[in-house]
């Protein structure tokens, strides 16, 4: 386990090391959170890096990350325990063959700690080697309203009921991280809880930064025309605009293809790689894409 920082350039520094480039707000934010045990609660559109925030954390940290990948329809059961049921029945079965008849004894035994299926939230709670761990609650926004509820008495005293067993609760508090692409509103009562950050897409000398630090083989002239032409892209009227994880990922793509530099026609080839629906690819393609590259060149040339 690795010392907590105890400034907002220390946090900063922190998330650099492992290749994750904020400005002194997101660091600020994420430093108070840690700073005074507090939620953090991060929104902003898909792509933008929340995720990955709580991973460079983690390994910055040296502390164990746990995700709760939120879907419609999860539930409590879903987020905290279950029991291993296959092993219950034969558990059973096994009594049954040796003549067993002390039902109190096999009940207590059944619904033990053995038969216990620790889901996130349950195993956020539990003892970790290592300290605390990191608790990514992502994508909370495709969640309903009742499981948001049960999460605010959750982190609220950090603490869950197994019926069977009893009342559980964190030795040490997690370090929490919430995260939403705000596809709906998520409630007031939950987000009152939590430090909030809304993590917008970078300008261009940030997302340059971005990119020189996690595909740091890109050559300068190249990475500056594809931050440039991913920064002109996103003002063009998208379905779904690419987010920086995108832009990392068309860069690697571009490197494969061993491109040194984009042109129209390699643009067209891996417009894949940052644009996720076909109408938004076929909007790009052809003269568009060659229009808003002449753009982009034009914005790289002025930002050097």
């Amino acid at each position: 386990m690795f010392a907590q920082p105890e400034s907002i350039d220390q946090t900063r520094e922190l998330l650099a090391s492992e290749g994750y480039v904020c400005g002194k707000a997101l660091a600020t934010v994420v430093f108070l959170s840690l700073k005074l045990g507090r939620p953090l609660f991060l929104e902003g559109e898909a792509g933008v890096g929340k995720t990955e925030i709580a991973k460079a954390l983690s390994k910055a940290l040296g502390r164990r990350l746990i995700r709760l990948q939120c879907y419609e329809g999860l539930d409590a059961s879903s987020a905290v325990y279950e029991w291993n049921f296959p092993a219950q029945m034969v558990a059973i079965r096994t009594a049954e063959a040796v003549g067993s008849s002390d039902r109190a004894e096999l009940n207590d035994e059944l619904f033990s700690e053995d038969f216990l299926i620790r889901r996130p939230l349950l195993e956020a709670m539990s003892p970790q080697e290592g300290g605390p761990p990191i608790l990514l609650i992502d994508e909370l926004d495709r969640t309903d309203e009742p499981f948001e509820a049960f999460l605010l008495e959750a982190l609220s005293d950090f603490q869950v009921t197994i019926p069977e067993i009893g009342t559980i609760a964190a030795e040490e508090p997690p370090i929490v991280i919430l995260t939403s692409n705000r596809t709906r509103e998520v409630h007031d009562a939950l987000k009152r809880r939590c430090l909030y950050h809304w993590v917008d897409y970078p300008d261009f000398d940030r997302e340059l930064e971005i990119l020189n630090a996690q595909v740091p083989e890109a050559t300068e002239s190249l990475s500056r025309e594809i931050v440039a032409f991913v920064q002109r892209l996103r003002e063009e009227d998208l379905f779904k605009k690419p987010g920086v994880a995108e832009t990392i990922d068309w860069a690697k793509c571009l490197l494969a293809l061993d491109a040194v530099q984009l042109s129209p026609q390699v643009i067209a080839d891996t417009l894949g790689a940052i644009l996720k629906y076909q109408d938004d690819i076929a909007r790009v393609q052809g003269s568009e894409a060659a229009r808003i590259l002449t753009e982009a060149k034009a914005t790289s040339e002025m930002a050097d």
